[in-house]
Parts: C-alpha cells; sequence; structure tokens
C-alpha cells in the first residue's frame, strides 16, 4: 500500500510516521538527533526513508523542521543554534536526487499550524497564530495564506523580549527548557516537568508556583503577538500542549495584564494533534497539490 512519509527534525529527536492517503497517521517512530557534523542529519533522514521504503511504497516525503525554510527550494536559509552547521542544508534537492520522489519541506512551527488548520483545533480557519513551546520557541501565521515576511523571518517570536540585564529573550525564560531549569534549580534534577504538573494539580504549593512563575513569562509574549497581529485564535503546541486545559488556565488568566483594559478578543487554544501537529503539517501540500 503506498503512504507518505512525514518526518519531524527537531534538536532532541528527529521522529517519523506514515500517512495513508486517507490522512491517517500510524507507525510513530524516532530517533536522537546526531549533532550535526558532516551533513549527518541528512545522513539521519537518508536512513529513515531508506527504511521506509523497505516496508511499503512512498509516495512522497513530507519534511518539517527546525531553522527557516525556503519551502521552493526546500533549503534552510536560516538556523539558530538548536542545530549546529544547518544553515545552506539542501534538503530538498537532496532527497529528490537520492530518491527520485516527490519532497515537501516546511519550517515546524509552520507545519504544525498546517496540521492544525487541517486535522486540529482550527480547521479551515484563517487570522490564526500558532506557537510552539519545546525546547525553543516558534512562531507561525496564517492569515489566508502562511505569512512569512519579506525574508522569511517573521514570526521568530523566541527573540522578542530582549532582557538587557540577563541577557535573555523569551525562548530563555519562557521555553519548556526554561520551565526544565527552573524545576532543576528549585526541587532537584531528579523531578519531571510532567511530575510538577501533577503534583501542582494535588495542591503542591511549590510546584503551583513554579508553573504560575513560568506561564507567567510564556503570557508577556502571547500578549505582543496579540497587539501586533490581533488573531482570530492562537494555538498553543508543541509536547507540553499534552497539558491541556490545566496549562491553558494558567496562562490564560495572566495574559490581560500585559494589555490594555478589555482589549483582549483572541481566543487561546492547546493544540488538538498536540506534539503530532507537525508530522500532519508536514505531508499535508500532498493532500492540497496531489504531488
Amino acid at each position: 500500500m503506498a503512504e507518505y512519509l512525514s518526518i519531524d527534525i527537531g534538536g532532541t529527536y528527529i521522529k517519523y510516521a506514515f500517512m495513508d492517503k486517507q490522512g491517517k497517521l500510524h507507525g510513530h517512530s524516532k530517533v536522537e538527533t546526531k549533532e550535526n557534523i558532516q551533513q549527518a542529519l541528512l545522513k539521519q533522514v537518508e536512513s529513515i526513508v531508506d527504511e521506509a521504503l523497505s516496508i511499503c511504497t512512498v509516495s512522497g516525503v513530507g519534511i518539517s523542521t527546525a531553522g527557516i525554510v525556503d519551502r521552493e527550494k526546500g533549503e534552510i536559509i536560516y538556523a539558530g543554534p538548536t542545530i549546529k552547521n544547518y544553515k545552506g542544508t539542501a534538503i530538498k534537492q537532496h532527497l529528490i536526487d537520492k530518491f527520485d520522489l516527490p519532497v515537501h519541506v516546511e519550517n515546524d512551527v509552520n507545519a504544525a499550524l498546517l496540521g492544525e488548520r487541517w486535522q486540529g483545533a482550527a480547521v479551515n480557519e484563517n487570522d490564526v497564530f500558532c506557537m510552539t513551546l519545546g525546547t525553543g520557541i516558534g512562531g507561525a501565521y496564517y492569515q489566508t495564506s502562511l505569512m512569512d515576511g519579506f525574508n522569511h523571518r517573521a514570526n521568530s517570536v523566541g527573540y522578542l523580549l530582549y532582557d538587557e540585564k540577563t541577557k535573555t529573550n523569551y525562548e530563555a525564560r519562557a521555553s519548556t527548557s526554561a520551565l526544565s531549569k527552573m524545576i532543576h534549580n528549585e526541587l532537584g534534577s531528579d523531578i519531571s516537568t510532567r511530575d510538577v504538573f501533577e503534583r501542582a494539580k494535588r495542591s503542591d504549593d511549590a510546584c503551583y508556583s513554579i508553573i504560575e512563575i513560568w506561564s507567567k513569562e510564556v503570557a508577556k509574549g502571547l500578549a505582543q503577538i496579540i497587539i501586533l497581529v490581533d488573531p482570530k485564535c492562537i494555538i498553543i503546541g508543541g509536547g507540553i500542549s499534552a497539558q491541556g486545559d490545566y496549562l491553558l488556565d494558567h496562562i490564560q488568566k495572566q495574559i490581560a495584564q500585559f494589555l490594555p483594559s478589555e482589549f483582549l478578543k483572541t481566543e487561546i487554544k492547546i493544540a488538538q494533534l498536540y506534539n503530532d501537529a507537525a508530522l500532519y503539517g508536514a505531508v499535508y501540500p500532498f493532500f492540497v497539490t496531489g504531488d
């Protein structure tokens, strides 16, 4: 049976899964992302495609990736420190040359937003902003199409709110990496983020306080997005979105303090596809264009 292969390249893991012609995702797997020396990352992707071809007929490969992507060329045109030596990586052309398959490449947050508009929290909605909370923080905006900016650098929200005193930006204070650092500093390294949420739900004051402080930092950035873009809704994605309404309640109750009185009209939602959103969005173009 013919399938599409969806690959999500992150700084910590490369996740992948198959999608059938009915748009159902299955066969999830992941590998740790190697240090990107001598095109190690491309070699990992090659290996994943090779493995998939040994299992079934692959009709196309969709790539979701960290970094800023020129989607026409399928090339990384800017990359932060998450993946070293990544700028200039021509993923699309490399895979086409190697496997002679149709390939789409998209920034991971754009892909997550496409996934949520396709089968998630904002089906067929316009004026939707997506922010993913993970190792870093990424943003994407769909007005009537994906809005990239003139130099493809729009929505790089992790770089917002730079503080000269602490030498930190929004990402350094509000990512899940920042939350993990807070947890380790306050409670030790033997407690996980999931544990902290569970304890907070059971009225553990120390855990509740950590989540409250961190979610306030998240809310500060969301307020900037609302002021600048005025989206109909903001979708919060990334692995921590699995915390659902409990996470949403913590964040939502703090946004208004960073906005003018009665300014908040934007609906805040949790991603319905959770950490799979980018896997859906990576292959979505095949279902639109048919190639």
